[in-house]
């Protein structure tokens, strides 16, 4: 079970990975689930208990799918009950991933100041009006996403008449990875 934020999503992910003896990282572990042709695959430290044929974790440490990685912390398996899976505190790995996506925040482009009051001020005016009269609200988020769409729109085509197309600086200022910006710029320029 991943770590992820609204705005980040898959592009920041966070897990608790396994660090093998060497400091190396293992191969994902492959699970059958029983049913499809699918095979569950994860990285996460519980999959490397020693058993079946795959290596124990040494320690773990908060992992990012966007490759960044903390520190590790070795597990204590004589210490653990069980199989360990339940007795391991990861809290110190989700704080790390937690002060790496206030990183990336800090790294966004920033919104101008009296928007993000705004922004602010109108989530909480909505959250009450979704409470108060559901329908006025909803009225209100589908004027807000006609305007959306239609702001997204012009952004992505000023994006795109620039001709710079770096897809990288682009994400990194929207804290998402490269393809997740071109894939952005390309949904709004298709919204009519």
């Amino acid at each position: 079970m991943g770590w992820t934020t609204e705005e980040f999503g898959e592009s920041h992910e966070g897990i608790v990975g396994a660090v093998l003896e060497d400091g190396s990282e293992p191969k994902p572990a492959y699970f059958d689930i029983g049913s499809g042709a699918e095979m569950y695959r994860t990285s996460e430290w519980w999959a490397y208990d020693g058993r079946m044929r795959r290596p124990r974790a040494a320690a773990v440490r908060a992992a990012c799918s966007c490759g960044w990685r903390g520190r590790g912390v070795p597990v204590p398996w004589d210490e653990l009950d069980g199989d360990g899976l339940e007795g391991l505190d990861v809290s110190g790995p989700r704080r790390d991933w937690s002060e790496h996506i206030r990183t990336v925040e800090r790294r966004t482009v920033p919104l101008p100041e009296d928007l993000a009051q705004l922004l602010s001020a109108l989530e909480d005016k909505l959250c009450t009006l979704a409470e108060d009269a559901p329908a006025a609200a909803l009225r209100a988020v589908a004027a807000l996403d006609r305007l959306s769409r239609r702001a997204g729109r012009e952004a992505a085509c000023m994006i795109e008449e620039d001709g710079e197309q770096r897809w990288e600086a682009l994400g990194r200022a929207l804290g998402i990875d490269a393809d997740r910006a071109q894939s952005l710029v390309t949904r709004y320029l298709l919204l009519h």
